[in-house]
């Protein structure tokens, strides 16, 4: 029996995920369509200045599926380290330890901002003082969640930075999706969990390649090429012709390489790229209201600023975050700190995360412009860069976030729901579910879309119906 064409589009972690459990099953012949010269997507890296960087800070989160942890710790073996965390928050001009430490919460805050979270909390807790709500929103489930005071001054703005948008714009799906402690009880477990003999195992630590966080795709990559997985790179795709499903024919794809158009037949095509893009490449004609539905789809840009400084070390943190809406990028990351393994070098490099949308002036400027920005948010928060800077460059993300802007429900249900309908297609990833998720979710999609496919070549529809209830309660850890 021919074994089934499955392709793949997209070389980001879940679709290297599928791909590499697929292949270690047997059951297909596989092949992996990449529209860029990369592999890992968001989630790979680059070499800068003899440092290998991340596409903004990364983390294998410990909560990972054991089964793909155990995958990843046979690829990598010595080169997956474990990491201890040490990040800080800046707010209201103080630093705070990320994650939580009680004793930075009693000394390291403005006195004013205890006294106003002890106030929420008896708020709470006193009888009928019950937040009413007349709609669900982001902001009211945050409110009712965590209190005005922690709202008010580090997630409404740093929503704001990240999305775009006002708290009350945003879904109350964005708030359970994307903040783990959405509750006084949540937060308390958090910082509870850095107390010594109270601790969970692994609290306060990640996994991290010593090569940087692309070294787990790049090892997924070279276990596909071993297992017999075609990698097409530079891939631009042109059209997908999707086939009637009660039919014995293939869909075709049509991509461009080198100059040259390409055909492609598969039985199955798995695609982990946006949703927009994928609906906008599929043929024959796809419905107005379906093309209307996928383009009010939104999703957030990022602008990645590296700055190459001659210096040992800029700090000792490996994450730096700012909520605060005068400084315009969210996060500072030094890549150095993360594996620890260029404390030799007498150069390191900071990593500023700065969200917009192409339409903001921000996404056209030239990296000095972008540079001079970083420099100005780091004055304003008291940790100027005081050593030469060697070189600034920069990545543009397009597709970094996905917004839940209210309402948004009904545009993803319906393209969702039409996409279900087309037999030998599926759609999976951050891009291909619009989820918020970590790369431990995006690779557990990659692996779930494998097990559904069958040695006989059927695909399980109703077990992946059960996946995508798993997934819909995946929350991203900060």
């Amino acid at each position: 029996m021919n074994k089934p064409k499955v392709v793949i589009l997209g070389a980001g972690v879940a679709g290297l995920g599928a791909a590499f459990h697929l292949a270690k099953r047997g059951f297909a012949q596989i092949s992996v369509l990449e529209q860029s010269n990369n592999i890992g997507g968001n989630a790979g890296s680059f070499e800068l200045a003899g440092i290998s960087v991340d596409y903004g800070s990364h983390r294998l989160h410990p909560t990972c599926d054991p089964a793909i942890l155990l995958d990843i710790k046979k690829l990598l073996n010595d080169d997956l380290l474990n990491r201890p965390r040490h990040g800080r928050i800046h707010l209201q001009g103080r630093w705070i330890h990320f994650p939580l430490k009680p004793m930075d919460l009693l000394f390291r805050l403005q006195p004013t901002f205890s006294l106003n979270v002890i106030k929420d909390i008896f708020y709470k807790i006193l009888p009928g003082r019950k937040i009413s709500v007349t709609s669900e929103d982001f902001c009211s489930v945050l409110k009712r969640g965590l209190g005005n005071t922690i709202c008010r001054y580090f997630y409404f703005p740093y929503a704001f930075k990240m999305w775009g948008l006002t708290a009350e714009k945003l879904s109350a799906i964005q708030a359970r999706r994307r903040i783990s402690a959405g509750s006084m009880m949540k937060m308390f477990q958090k910082i509870l969990s850095a107390v010594p003999g109270i601790r969970p195992h692994m609290s306060g630590r990640f996994f991290y390649p010593r090569k940087g966080f692309g070294q787990i795709s790049e090892y997924l990559f070279n276990a596909c090429n071993e297992l017999g997985v075609k990698f097409h790179l530079n891939a631009q795709l042109k059209t997908i012709h999707i086939c009637e499903s009660d039919s014995n024919k293939t869909s075709e794809i049509y991509f461009e390489k080198e100059g040259k158009e390409n055909k492609m037949y598969a039985d199955h095509i798995w695609s982990t790229i946006p949703i927009p893009v994928l609906v906008n490449y599929l043929r024959p004609g796809v419905p107005e209201m379906i093309l209307e539905a996928a383009n009010n789809l939104e999703y957030r840009s990022m602008i990645l600023i590296y700055l190459v400084l001659k210096q040992n070390r800029f700090s000792e943190y490996d994450a730096h975050y700012f909520p605060e809406i005068e400084i315009p990028f969210t996060r500072l990351s030094e890549p150095k700190n993360y594996s620890n393994s260029y404390r030799d070098l007498d150069r390191t490099v900071l990593c500023a995360e700065l969200p917009c949308f192409t339409s903001d002036p921000e996404w056209n400027m030239t990296d000095e412009d972008l540079g001079k920005l970083v420099l100005k948010g780091l004055d304003k928060a008291g940790i100027p860069i005081m050593a030469p800077i060697e070189q600034i460059i920069t990545k543009r993300l397009q597709y970094a976030y996905p917004i839940y802007k209210a309402g948004f429900e009904k545009f993803f249900d319906c393209v969702e729901n039409w996409l279900d309908q087309i037999g030998g297609l599926l759609t999976f990833g951050r891009q291909g579910l619009f989820a918020h998720d970590n790369t431990h979710h995006a690779l557990f999609m990659g692996y779930s879309a494998a097990d559904c496919l069958e040695e006989n070549g059927r695909f399980d529809y109703e077990k992946w119906q059960n996946f995508k209830q798993i997934f819909d309660t995946h929350v991203v850890e900060d």
